[in-house]
C-alpha cells in the first residue's frame, strides 16, 4: 500500500476513535501523534511508536478502541500490533526542520498477525469470521484494504465449526471456544514481552494484609511438595495480589530449579484448551492425550481463578484427576480463587481436597501497604520506561493511596495515569488538586464529587438500625460505637476530606476519627463479618 493511502486510512481510524463519547480526544491527539502506521492488510494493522513508554500506554488503553474503530469502518475484526522504532522521533523532527531524514533499518513485514493480547469489543463476533465477500464495486476489485470505508454493511460471519461441534456434543454449559492465537511472527518484531515474567517475590509489596500468604508462597517456592502446604490455596478479592504470588512461585522455580517444570494456567484458559482438545478428539486421537500430558508432566501446577469451575463438571473431573495424580507423586499444587474453598459451589469431594492443604487469605491492604505499592510501582515503572530523573511527589502518592480502593490493579493504573499526565502531557509540577482532577471518577470504591458525609451516615444508620442522633451523639453503647466507627471509616475511604472535617460531622475530635478508622482497618484484616458489612455498605453507597 502506498504511504499516502496508508496515512489517509490511519487518519480515518484516528478520527473514528476520537468520535466515541468515552474517548478523550485531546489524549488521543497526544498519544497517536507518536504513532506511525507501517502496514495494513485485510485484517491486520501494524503501528510503530517512538519508545516503549508510548507503546505500552497505547497497548493498555487504546488497542481495543482502535480495533473497534477498524471494525466500525470495515466490518472486519482486526489484529493490531505495535512495535518500537527508536528512529521515528528523529525522522519526524528532521522532516519538520526540512533536513534530510536519517536512514532507517528496513522494517520486516510480519508474515502472520501478531497474537491478540486483548479481547475484541462487543461488535466483534465471538468466533473467527469467514472472509468477507468481495465487493461488487469495480473500484474494489483488488483492494489493498477491505471495503467498506463508506456505508456498506459488513457481511455476516460464517459459523464456527468448533462452536457447532460444541453445541452438538454439549460438552460444557455456557462455554464458547475461542480461536487459537495466531503464531507469533519471527523476525524484526518477534518474541513478544510476557508481563507475567515480571511478577516476582522481590517486587511484591508486603503488608500485614498479605504477610502470611507471602511467607507460605516463599516456602512453597523454596521447597515444593511438602504435605502440609499441598495444595496451597490462596484466596481473596480480585486485585489483591493472588496472581502475583502464583507467578512469583513459577518464576522463582524457573530461575533456581531449571530441572523442575512449573506450569501456570488460568482456569478460563484451561477450560478453553480442554474444550478444544475434546472437540478435536474425534479427528485426532492424540489431541486429548497431549492436552493431559502438558499438565501431568508438571512438577508444580498453579491454577488461578478456581471459582470459575462452578458448573463445569467435566473440567472439574479432569482437574481432580490431575490433582490426585500429581499430589500422589509428591508434586506441588497451588490454587487461587476469589473466595474460600468452602464458599465455592462444587461437589464436597472436590472442595475438601482443595482445602486439604493450607488455605490462606489475602485481605484488602491498609493505607501503609497501599502507599508502599504506589512508591514501588512508580519507581519500577519510571525505571522501565527510562525516566531516571522522574519522581512522583509524596503528597500525590499519599492521595492515591488514601483514595484508592482495595484493588491493586486499579491503584497501579491510577499511578500510571498520573505519570503519563506529568510526562507525556508535560505537566511535571502537578499538584494534588490537579491529580484529583486527573483521577476524577477513576476509583470505583473511592471518592465522589456528589457524595456527602450525610449520605454515608444515612446508609449506615439504615443498615445498623440506629438513629442519626445516636450516631453523632454521646452514646457509647457497642450497638452505636461500632456503626459510628464504620461510618467514619467509610467517610475517610470514599470522600476527599481530612480527618478533622470527618470528626466535626460526628461531634468528635480529630484523634477519635483517626482511631475509628484505624480500628476498622484492623478488624477488616481477620473479621469476616466486618468485611461483609463494609462490602455491602460500599455497594449501597455507590448505588446512591
Amino acid at each position: 500500500m502506498d504511504s499516502e493511502k496508508l496515512q489517509r486510512q490511519w487518519a480515518q481510524v484516528t478520527a473514528q476513535v476520537k468520535s466515541y463519547s468515552d474517548v478523550d480526544a485531546s489524549q488521543v491527539d497526544a498519544f497517536f501523534s507518536r504513532l506511525e502506521p507501517q502496514a495494513m492488510s485485510d485484517s491486520f494493522l501494524m503501528l510503530t511508536a517512538d519508545n516503549d513508554f508510548i507503546k505500552t500506554w497505547v497497548e493498555q488503553h487504546y488497542t481495543d478502541t482502535v480495533k473497534r474503530a477498524l471494525y466500525d469502518l470495515t466490518g472486519v475484526p482486526f489484529t493490531v500490533a505495535i512495535a518500537v522504532d527508536p528512529s521515528q522521533e528523529a525522522r519526524k523532527a528532521a522532516a519538520q526542520s526540512g533536513a534530510a531524514p536519517a536512514p532507517t533499518a528496513p522494517m520486516a513485514t510480519p508474515s502472520a498477525p501478531m497474537p491478540v493480547t486483548t479481547p475484541a469489543l462487543a461488535p466483534v463476533p465471538p468466533t473467527t469470521p469467514a472472509a468477507l465477500s468481495p465487493s461488487t464495486s469495480p473500484a474494489a476489485a483488488s483492494p489493498s484494504f477491505p471495503a467498506p470505508w463508506g456505508n456498506e454493511a459488513p457481511s455476516a460471519p460464517a459459523a464456527s465449526p468448533m462452536r457447532e461441534a460444541y453445541q452438538r456434543d454439549e460438552l460444557e454449559d455456557h462455554y464458547t471456544p475461542q480461536p487459537a492465537p495466531a503464531a507469533e511472527p519471527q523476525g524484526h518484531y518477534g518474541n513478544e514481552y510476557d508481563p507475567l515474567s515480571t511478577l516476582t517475590f522481590a517486587n511484591f509489596v508486603i503488608g500485614d494484609s498479605n504477610r502470611l500468604a507471602y511467607s507460605m508462597a516463599v516456602e512453597v517456592a523454596e521447597d515444593p511438595g511438602r504435605a502440609h502446604l499441598n495444595p496451597l490455596f490462596i484466596y481473596g478479592k480480585s486485585g489483591l495480589g493472588k496472581t502475583h504470588l502464583m507467578c512469583a512461585i513459577k518464576n522463582y522455580i524457573e530461575e533456581t530449579r531449571p530441572d523442575m517444570r512449573a506450569v501456570y494456567v488460568d482456569t478460563s484458559e484451561f477450560v478453553n484448551k480442554f474444550m478444544e482438545a475434546s472437540v478435536a478428539h474425534d479427528r485426532e486421537k492424540e489431541s486429548f492425550k497431549n492436552f493431559q500430558q502438558q499438565y501431568e508432566q508438571a512438577d508444580i501446577l498453579l491454577i488461578d481463578d478456581i471459582q470459575y469451575l462452578q458448573g463445569k463438571k467435566q473440567t472439574l473431573d479432569i482437574i481432580f484427576h490431575l490433582f490426585n495424580s500429581l499430589s500422589g507423586q509428591g508434586k506441588q499444587i497451588v490454587l487461587a480463587a476469589d473466595r474460600a474453598p468452602q464458599s465455592i459451589s462444587i461437589d464436597e469431594r472436590y472442595r475438601s481436597r482443595f482445602a486439604g492443604g493450607y488455605p490462606i487469605a489475602i485481605d484488602p491492604p491498609d493505607i501503609e501497604t497501599k502507599l508502599g505499592i504506589v512508591r514501588s510501582f512508580a519507581n519500577e515503572f519510571s525505571k522501565s520506561e527510562g525516566l531516571d530523573r522522574f519522581s512522583l511527589p509524596g503528597d500525590i502518592q499519599m492521595y492515591i493511596a488514601e483514595n484508592s480502593g482495595s484493588n491493586i490493579r486499579e491503584l497501579k493504573s491510577a499511578v500510571t495515569k498520573v505519570i503519563y499526565q506529568m510526562v507525556i502531557l508535560d505537566d511535571p509540577n502537578m499538584t494534588v488538586e490537579e491529580a484529583r482532577m486527573t483521577l476524577a471518577n477513576h476509583f470505583t470504591g473511592g471518592m465522589s464529587s456528589n457524595l456527602t458525609v450525610g449520605d454515608i451516615q444515612h446508609v449506615v444508620e439504615g443498615y445498623y438500625k440506629v438513629s442519626h442522633n445516636d450516631l453523632v451523639g454521646p452514646k457509647r453503647d457497642r450497638a452505636v460505637v461500632y456503626p459510628r466507627k464504620v461510618a467514619m471509616y467509610l467517610c475517610r475511604k470514599m470522600l476527599d476530606i481530612p480527618y478533622g472535617e470527618i470528626s466535626k460531622k460526628f461531634n468528635r475530635d480529630h484523634s477519635t476519627a483517626i482511631h475509628a478508622v484505624s480500628s476498622v482497618e484492623e478488624m477488616l484484616k481477620d473479621m469476616r463479618q466486618v468485611q461483609e458489612d463494609v462490602e455491602v455498605l460500599l455497594e449501597e453507597i455507590k448505588n446512591l
